[in-house]
């Protein structure tokens, strides 16, 4: 669309696009116009200030070495970011479904910061800033919780109403490949709820990725690669994803890619649906190697949790490959507002008992952060005293073991005499536990590690400091968004056991004998939240801590001029990737 008119000329077309998505009036973002009552007059409204939003992400170039590359891999590379850019599109309409005509709108327009618009409404995929609480910063309609999974009009409760209505159809609800939609009943109203697969509902874009897929397959010589890629392929067109998520497991090759959909947080109405997420990358095999061993350590770590042995996950599998890459591309969830460190996939468990899970670590936006965020955090908000013990090491020790903390603990359990997971009981707030957990067991198995002569004892010099900084760098992302809210419930539980302590001008430090019976009854509290499936505990106890402390939302207000987070650019990706 030729970027000609402005865009509160186009006011008629975005009011159609919010109400046929859903879209109403909301509490408007500060200094937003009041949102409209009367539908035939809307206020079409861009954030004033959304230069300065979009300041809050530190443009950062990301590369990587590919000359040891041979000609048919890179051909692959180059096929699996074009597939990656599809996600991009099917993320765009997960997020809203009218995503994709506002976008057409957004490319029209000419008003001030015009070029800031359009890169913001890229880094969020859609008006709502992903920093702020989801707050609306181009015009005044809110997010349904349901974002576009399900029809924008429909509660949890008239949902939980519908699938005891319809307990057939319940599990089909709960799926984690599928969308509901409304379709129209005998009277031709649209008040029918219907199921529809993934496959079904994005079927034209996952042909065009599969496509892609099967051209990187045919292109690679690496046979682990080859078979991922037709398996996963397959699953685009079929939603079954069990096998080439264990192909994923088996994979290794030069040419590392994660692709699909998988994580739950975009859905804040019940946190069933997976997005469509991709990250290209290449292998880094030395610094892989270097970390082998710790997935033979998995069922130790699982014995010595400080829960009873009941709640232990004993069964689930050890083969726990860990990887270490360069990002070469991200797409899809993978792309949107905060830029993943590492990972820990994949989420099915049937796949985590039979073959465990595969941490992935991004060395070169691990790094990024690390120099970009993490030290100028560490500045201006720890004591003086605690600057010296931060390390990168330390850091990317941590982030490590919050990835494979991810594949310890409650997974399947019973409840009230049945199966189910913890994800599936904790519902919206799976994510904030499990996020919470994960960085505070990612500090007890680094302490037990070292005391077990597992790693070096240096570490603990400088990990309680690092850990510290880390935090602050994930409370800046919202206490509603799921890392942020599970690290603001960190920072007042440890406070609150004398862990940590604030001096008279705001900075913060460690108190190193109380850290670690702190960290330890912490993570005690998340895995048994975890292992009964305790829903209510978890909102209570998610009330309690929760929410910032003064004295924390006063040391984040000196980070104003410090980035929240990196917005990288991608040259490899733009020099390999087919023509369209």
């Amino acid at each position: 669309m030729a970027r000609t008119a402005p865009l509160a000329a186009l006011a008629p077309a975005l009011l159609l696009v919010a109400c046929a998505s859903g879209g109403g009036t909301a509490t408007p973002a500060p200094d937003a116009p009041p949102a409209s009552t009367a539908p035939a007059e809307p206020e079409v409204w861009v954030a004033p200030d959304v230069a300065a939003r979009l300041a809050k992400y530190a443009p950062t170039t990301l590369t990587a070495d590919i000359s040891a590359l041979p000609d048919g891999e890179r051909r692959a590379l180059g096929e699996l970011i074009a597939a990656g850019r599809v996600m991009d599109e099917i993320f765009l309409r997960q997020v809203w479904t009218g995503n994709p005509e506002l976008r057409d709108l957004v490319a029209g327009y000419q008003g001030a910061d015009a070029e800031a618009v359009r890169e913001f409404f890229d880094v969020n995929f859609g008006p709502w800033d992903r920093l702020a609480e989801e707050e609306p910063w181009l015009s005044t309609f809110p997010k349904p919780p349901g974002a576009g999974f399900y029809p924008p009009d429909l509660g949890k409760e008239d949902a939980e109403r519908w699938m005891a209505e319809h307990p057939g159809q319940a599990d089909a609800f709960r799926g984690t490949f599928s969308v509901v939609r409304r379709v129209g009943n005998d009277e031709g109203e649209d008040d029918e709820l219907s199921i529809v697969p993934y496959s079904q509902e994005y079927r034209p874009l996952l042909e065009q990725a599969a496509a892609h897929l099967r051209r990187a397959a045919a292109a690679t010589g690496n046979a682990s690669l080859r078979r991922f890629l037709e398996l996963r392929a397959a699953a685009f067109l079929s939603d079954d994803y069990y096998d080439s998520d264990v192909a994923w497991m088996e994979l290794d090759a030069p040419v590392e890619v994660t692709i699909g959909p998988y994580e739950t947080y975009e859905d804040a109405l019940f946190g069933y649906k997976a997005a469509f997420e991709a990250f290209v990358t290449v292998a880094l095999p030395e610094e892989s190697a270097k970390l082998a061993g710790y997935k033979a350590e998995l069922p130790w770590l699982e014995r010595n949790l400080p829960i009873p042995d009941e709640h232990k996950n004993l069964q689930r599998g050890s083969d726990s490959p860990i990887r270490v890459v360069d990002l070469v591309f991200a797409g899809g969830d993978a792309a949107a507002g905060v830029q993943t460190i590492a990972f820990n996939l994949p989420n099915d468990e049937r796949v985590r008992e039979a073959k465990g899970s595969k941490k992935v670590l991004l060395h070169n936006v691990l790094r990024a952060k690390y120099d970009q965020i993490l030290v100028p955090i560490a500045q201006r908000t720890l004591a003086a005293e605690e600057l010296s013990h931060l390390s990168f090491d330390a850091f990317f020790n941590e982030v490590l073991h919050h990835e494979l903390s991810h594949g310890l603990g409650p997974g399947r359990i019973r409840v009230g005499g049945r199966e189910t997971e913890v994800r599936l009981e904790l519902k919206e707030l799976y994510s904030p536990l499990e996020e919470a957990k994960a960085d505070v067991m990612g500090v007890y198995d680094i302490y037990a590690l070292v005391e077990r002569g597992r790693m070096p004892r240096e570490l603990l010099d400088t990990l309680p400091a690092t850990y510290l900084a880390g935090l602050f760098r994930s409370a800046r992302f919202g206490v509603h968004e799921a890392h942020g809210r599970g690290v603001v419930s960190q920072f007042n539980y440890l406070l609150e056991k004398g862990a940590l302590s604030v001096d008279a001008e705001g900075r913060f430090r460690v108190v190193e004998e109380r850290f670690l019976p702190a960290i330890t009854d912490l993570l005690r509290d998340y895995l048994m939240l975890q292992a009964r499936g305790d829903y209510a505990g978890t909102a209570a106890f998610l009330d309690r801590y929760g929410k910032a402390t003064p004295a924390l939302e006063a040391a984040i207000a000196r980070l104003a001029d410090v980035p929240v987070d990196i917005r990288p650019s991608f040259p490899l990706a733009e020099q390999l990737a087919p023509g369209e």
